[in-house]
């Protein structure tokens, strides 16, 4: 029996709907969001969607600590944009540090300045229509949508007119707004292997 049933046997005493404060109160382990009241138990991840998350969110992280421009999280890790919003938990994430009092102990309470979803089969319509209209909403300044098995990355970024706009590719790469002077070469996210940390942290001039 897989993690989520276990959970969910554990959990069928509850009330059909609970509030988000009682959701993060139970510290479930399973990999779960909040949803208009309930609890949505997500698969598994595959090798390669872990090895993407595991990949972005450390250049995520270290470009930000370099230049000290905010802190990155993953997976497993709740985000609520807004009140009447569900309660997400994004692949990988980035705040920036005039933000870092969104961040609490099991959520971002607010919206991160840039959010990573990798696109799982069973994942296409919540990530593409549904976080992307909740994020939109909640006033996420940049979304990226990685999709592997399609070989297909888009990224987009919140305009004034708080709706998401596709960033610019030049020659293959993209520049984040959020995240200034950061680029990525798509090419890098089809590799197999995926590029060596050090050696992306090179190209960006982090590390000698």
């Amino acid at each position: 029996m897989d993690t989520p049933q276990i959970a969910a046997q554990a959990l069928s005493r509850l009330p059909k709907k609970i509030s988000y404060e009682e959701y993060l109160d139970l510290d479930l382990d399973a990999w779960t969001e909040w949803v208009d009241g309930e609890i949505i138990f997500l698969p598994m991840a595959s090798e390669n969607h872990q090895d993407l998350v595991l990949f972005l969110s450390a250049l995520l992280r270290h470009y930000a600590e370099f230049h000290h421009l905010g802190k990155a999280y993953c997976e497993p890790f709740s985000m609520k944009t807004g009140p009447d919003l569900p309660g997400r938990s994004p692949d990988a994430l980035f705040v920036a540090k005039e933000n870092l009092h969104r961040v609490e102990k099991q959520c971002v309470r607010g919206p991160a300045d840039l959010v990573v979803e990798i696109v799982s089969p069973d994942s296409v319509r919540r990530d593409r229509v549904e976080k992307f209209g909740e994020y939109q909403e909640g006033g996420v300044r940049e979304y990226w949508l990685i999709d592997p098995k399609q070989e297909k990355a888009e990224f987009f970024t919140l305009s004034e007119r708080g709706l998401f706009e596709p960033l610019p590719l030049e020659d293959g790469v993209v520049r984040s707004r959020v995240l200034p002077g950061l680029w990525l070469k798509l090419g890098w996210l089809w590799q197999n292997p995926l590029p060596p940390l050090m050696d992306v942290l090179c190209s960006w001039g982090l590390v000698g």
